[in-house]
């Protein structure tokens, strides 16, 4: 099989972050299937070693290294089951995608790639450790987990890259924070009636990637239209939620508020008057930004207290957000941002999920301060975990200097070696496999974490056949 139609054979395994046993399980499977040697560690890592052909057995080990997990992100009318359901995959010329869902391309690609290296008879190539990891995308702890002793390779080749022609050279660090505010709550008082107030139509995007891009983030949006529903009408705020992820640029958020039946007019107008607010301001980037109000589906008998809502606004509207620095390095790099993806009301707490990343360490931790005294500030508290190092630029990486030469031979011209605002396990790696030297790189797939997400055919190809140029080369 070709690797489009490995990517087809894997996309029917469910594999979200955290689901990812079973799909781990058939790699094994595909493994032994060939006699190949292969470990399954105990948070479901794989690693798959082949020996190398004939003329290249005593060669260096080359690590081939992608994640098997996907972000899960649909439209809000999209019927889908991320834990039981595989993906539609939907083929329009060169384009590969999904049905209103995330496609999984991110990192997918890399698995295809690597089960296509595995099954072939006709590629000659060094000796191969294939690793592929859990949960890249909600922590990085299947990398966090990595026993490095399991690995022999010095040389290591990510593929989760998402543009082609590009070679990743450095990487953001990152940790996840929740903020928790405390819920207090009155009886509804009569003669309300509770309405949702909808924030939708915003492209979202990859945290990281898209971060710079200037897109709109609804749970920010939603915190804006509601200081003024607020403050402008007897209104009281019953609950808020928004966003999947907490590394995906939230496109969807809502509200659910009560006021006097009298005063929905006056309601309505208020929200059409930001949905035009927010279109002048995102006429570029998100020009199909939208509110709606509508009547609520389900009532319920208790608000928020006033104090509580003026919390929960004030975090939404004054967490940082976006890119906070750029890089003085690298022109056109974010060095800090910020991602508020996730907005919840449960269990006595709104809680306030957001990605931070850097590529300067003392930078993230000034962010995750920031946040820490907003909390404070708030009566709110604050938790932070999966804390993961950035990969600083190796001015002196062999492999980096190999690969370009083989790219300039291939294409006529260079490539582009670039760092890029997002994390990639190559931090880790780092730290678990000493003196490993790597370079990042893929084909081009769009819209990454959003429904929105394809890839084009022509390039995995152009991709693939440079994949195995370099490992014949190498």
């Amino acid at each position: 099989m070709n690797v489009l139609e490995y990517f087809k054979e894997i996309s029917k395994i469910p594999r979200g972050s955290g689901n990812e046993k079973k799909i781990s399980d058939w790699l094994c499977g595909f493994a032994k299937e060939r006699g190949l040697f292969v470990i399954q560690d105990a948070v479901n890592n794989v690693i798959i070693k082949k020996p190398g052909t004939r003329g290249y057995e005593d060669a260096d080990p080359l690590i081939i290294q992608g994640h098997m997990d996907m972000v899960c992100e649909k439209n809000a009318d999209k019927k889908h089951d991320f834990l039981t359901d595989p993906i539609p995959i939907i083929i329009e010329g060169d384009t590969v995608r999904a049905d209103g869902a995330t496609l999984g391309a991110d990192n997918g690609i890399a698995v295809a790639m690597a089960l296509a290296l595995l099954d072939s008879k006709d590629i000659p190539h060094p000796p191969l450790e294939i690793l592929l990891t859990v949960d890249e995308e909600m922590g990085m702890s299947g990398a966090e987990a990595l026993d490095g002793s399991l690995l022999s390779g010095r040389k290591l080749l990510n593929l989760d890259t998402e543009e082609e022609g590009v070679f990743c050279v450095s990487c953001a660090g990152g940790l996840k924070m929740e903020t928790k505010a405390p819920v207090e709550y009155a009886d509804l008082p009569a003669a309300y009636d509770q309405f949702t107030l909808r924030v939708k139509g915003l492209k979202g995007g990859h945290s990281g990637m898209d971060i710079i891009k200037g897109r709109a983030n609804s749970n920010r949006l939603l915190g804006r239209a509601l200081r003024d529903v607020l403050t402008k009408l007897d209104a009281r705020l019953v609950s808020v939620s928004g966003g999947m992820k907490m590394n995906a640029i939230p496109r969807e958020s809502e509200a659910v508020i009560a006021i006097k039946a009298e005063d929905y007019d006056k309601a309505a107008g208020l929200i059409k008057s930001y949905e035009s607010v927010f279109r002048n301001e995102y006429r570029v980037c998100d020009p199909l930004a939208a509110l709606e109000l509508m009547r609520a589906e389900t009532a319920g008998s208790r608000v928020f207290t006033e104090e509580t809502a003026r919390r929960t606004v004030a975090i939404l509207c004054l967490t940082p957000l976006g890119v906070l620095k750029m890089s003085s390095d690298i022109q056109g790099l974010p060095e800090t941002s910020n991602n508020l993806g996730v907005v919840r009301t449960g269990d006595g707490f709104v809680s306030f999920a957001c990605a931070l990343r850097s590529s300067v360490a003392s930078g993230k931790y000034a962010l995750m301060s920031q946040i820490e005294m907003l909390a404070e500030l708030t009566g709110a508290v604050c938790e932070s975990s999966g804390d993961y190092p950035e990969w600083e630029y190796n001015p002196r990486s062999e492999l980096r200097g190999r690969l370009v030469k083989l790219y300039e031979g291939v294409y006529g011209r260079g490539p582009k070696v670039e760092a890029i605002h997002a994390g990639l396990e190559c931090g880790l790696f780092t730290r678990k496999l000493p003196g490993v030297d790597m370079i990042s790189f893929g084909p081009d797939i769009f819209d990454v974490h959003s429904p929105d997400e394809h890839f084009s055919i022509s390039s995995m190809e152009r991709v693939w056949d440079f994949l195995t140029h370099v490992i014949t080369k190498i």
